[in-house]
């Protein structure tokens, strides 16, 4: 029987290595699973200024899901480049999409939408909490977009292009990402308004930035809980293995009844 713990120990021994080298295994997968798809879903982008104020601050890096104009809505930040535009990538709010009837600002200084006031909380707290420092109306054209900053007394933006043709909107082809996070300085993801809800066609569903952040987390802990099972497997070992030798030599040493050691009263005996 003295042969069975000896067994047992080596059989854990065995399913703990083939279970950690399965969980550094699976923890690759998804970690390098996680940057691959960031890889093909998003780009980075460094906002140059205050525009869009306080939802993006100058200097901010930003992740932004590549997409196609069609999938636009409104309350979406999206990076876009147009030649009226200065013809370099910008990034500012979809406010009004074709056919949309865009006005600012009603009786409680908020941006209307076909007649509908749009409540901004982005906005709060500038101009003395009206949506645009100057009031403006504008139709928007078939396939266009309206763009506004969130910082409205200083972003440049469809305002400033009411007189052009297409009174101050962009083509939606002109859109080539959605911005999703602010990766630096760490922001988290950027939440679709309520405001915009209730309009027809709704709000643009969040992309899967929060799943490909779960996976390189999740990932991460399976590598290195994984890769530490061996040594502190090894560890606990000896420090099994020498509790066990002191238990032994503690026990060899016992006295007997008579306060002499057990290999003393054992020779006694003999003679």
């Amino acid at each position: 029987m003295s042969g069975t713990p000896g067994r047992t120990n080596s059989g854990h021994g065995r399913l703990g290595s083939v279970l950690s080298g399965l969980a550094v295994a699976v923890g690759c997968v998804l970690f390098l699973g996680g940057f691959a798809w960031a890889a093909v879903e998003y780009r980075p982008y460094a906002v140059p200024t205050n525009s869009m104020d306080p939802t993006i601050k100058a200097g901010d890096r930003v992740l932004a899901q590549r997409i196609s104009g069609d999938q636009v809505r409104r309350g979406d930040v999206v990076v876009f480049s147009d030649e009226q535009w200065a013809n370099m990538p910008m990034v500012k709010r979809v406010v009004g999409v074709g056919g949309d009837k865009i006005a600012c600002c009603d009786g409680d200084g908020r941006l209307t939408v076909n007649g509908k006031a749009v409540d901004e909380p982005y906005v709060k707290g500038m101009l003395g909490g009206r949506a645009s420092s100057s009031d403006f109306s504008a139709t928007v054209p078939s396939g266009q977009l309206f763009l506004l900053g969130d910082e409205r007394s200083g972003s440049l933006d469809s305002r400033l292009h009411l007189e052009d043709a297409a009174q101050g909107s962009v083509p939606r082809t002109a859109v080539t990402a959605r911005v999703d996070a602010v990766a630096w300085p760490l922001g988290g993801t950027i939440a679709r308004p309520d405001g915009f809800a209730a309009l027809p066609g709704g709000v643009s569903r969040p992309g899967p930035v929060g799943l490909i952040v779960a996976a390189v987390l999740a990932g991460t802990v399976l590598i290195l809980g994984g890769a530490a099972y061996g040594p502190v497997a090894g560890w606990l070992s000896r420090a099994r293995s020498g509790r066990g030798a002191g238990a032994d030599r503690s026990t060899g040493r016992s006295t007997g009844p008579t306060g002499r050691g057990t290999e003393g009263t054992a020779a006694d005996a003999g003679r």
